[in-house]
């Protein structure tokens, strides 16, 4: 399964970025939106920015990770 995660870039140089998701850094490269900009929120799959989300979509899927976040936490609790 393959999964893309919505980040916004906080560093950007030619097609080279970083991205930030949820706390989490990555270099990223923009190559494939090269309209992308500084503080844009981008869709990242295999280590490039495949399109540019509004801050509404990304938080949507930032809301579930934490979701799962939270199931994944309440099993350790209960195995632990």
């Amino acid at each position: 399964m393959c999964l893309a995660v919505p980040a916004r870039i906080i560093e950007l140089v030619g097609d080279r970025a970083v991205a930030d998701a949820m706390g989490n850094k990555w270099n990223i490269r923009t190559t494939l939106i090269p309209d992308a900009k500084l503080n844009d929120i981008v869709l990242v799959h295999a280590g490039f920015a495949i399109t540019i989300l509004d801050e509404e979509e990304a938080r949507k899927t930032w809301d579930l990770f934490d979701e799962i976040k939270g199931f994944m936490d309440t099993d350790d609790k209960i195995s632990g």
